[in-house]
């Protein structure tokens, strides 16, 4: 084989190096023209949205009228469905992940365990919806409620955050496991002071990005029977006459965010429309409020965390 001579040599680093920055300014390019949409929507929702970001617009209920219309109901009822979501799924779905992950013994049930878990991270929403009415609608008896909604998106997202955990696990390395167990400690000891501290950043990552998927939901929300419009909250704790019981809240009618945006945009009233990019912008703020936290919260963990 001939030997390269030094020029031949520079040639081809040469050619390397254009590719390189052919592929680089591509990407650059491709990540502006996203970033230039994203930023026009926003701008977009605010322009036409700013005249409604009033208190009277947070603190009104659904109307008739545009300009008497507001989203008390919708986003007190997104909060109320995601605290449902995130008690039924977070608990449920990092203790699945720490089980598959560290005590399941690798055999067939367990793979058809896995790939039935990857495959419902990308089921259809409506499928989940369908799912819902059936089981906690009808038989279950919990009736188109609150408990039913986050019950309903509890099962969206746990393949998400059982998928998340059990990749945030995977990150730590073998020896804090072996040293723990060195030194005397059971495996339940090791999980609970050093694997799931230890990924607990990762799985709050997880935990975020499925509640920030189900806080934006209407197909298995409008399934399970959201109401379009309403005008009233859910009962509070020990409040009215008579007064309502500690969980009388999870049984009430409700509606959502995004139900309530779908409303405004098919109302052939244009007001409407400004209504909706205000409860859009509303919406996207609660996201990034959510991942705002989940940050913060990650950041600290990590700050703790001494390997």
């Amino acid at each position: 084989m001939q030997a390269l001579t030094t020029e031949q040599i520079r040639a081809v680093i040469a050619r390397g190096k254009l590719r390189d920055n052919i592929f680089k300014a591509m990407g650059i390019f491709c990540l502006s023209l996203a970033l230039i949409v994203i930023v026009a929507l926003i701008a977009d929702m605010v322009m036409k949205g700013s005249e409604r970001f009033t208190l009277d617009f947070f603190l009104n209920f659904a109307s008739r009228r545009a300009t008497q219309a507001g989203i008390l109901s919708a986003w007190v009822g997104s909060l109320l469905v995601m605290l449902v979501t995130a008690l039924a799924a977070v608990p449920l779905g990092v203790a699945a992940g720490l089980y598959l992950e560290e005590y399941a013994k690798r055999n067939w049930l367990t793979n058809v365990i896995e790939i039935n878990i990857s495959n419902l991270a990308a089921v259809p929403s409506i499928v989940y919806g369908l799912l819902a009415l059936g089981i906690f609608v009808y038989q279950f008896g919990f009736g188109q409620s609150i408990l039913s909604a986050g019950l309903t998106l509890a099962l969206l997202i746990l393949p998400i955050i059982i998928v998340s955990t059990r990749e945030a696990i995977r990150a730590i390395p073998a020896m804090i496991r072996e040293g723990s167990m060195a030194v005397g400690a059971t495996r339940w000891q090791t999980c609970r002071y050093h694997i799931v501290p230890y990924a607990m950043p990762g799985i709050l990552t997880g935990v975020i990005i499925g509640l920030a998927r189900a806080i934006g939901e209407t197909a298995p929300i409008i399934t399970i029977g959201a109401l379009t419009f309403i005008a009233f909250l859910p009962p509070a704790p020990f409040m009215g006459e008579p007064a309502a019981g500690l969980f009388d809240w999870v049984f009430a009618p409700f509606t959502v965010m995004p139900i309530q945006i779908f409303n405004w945009t098919s109302r052939p009233d244009p007001a409407f429309e400004i209504n909706a990019a205000a409860a859009g912008f509303v919406l996207m703020a609660m996201v990034l409020s959510m991942n705002a936290v989940a940050i913060w919260l990650r950041y600290k963990m990590r700050k703790n965390i001494k390997w």
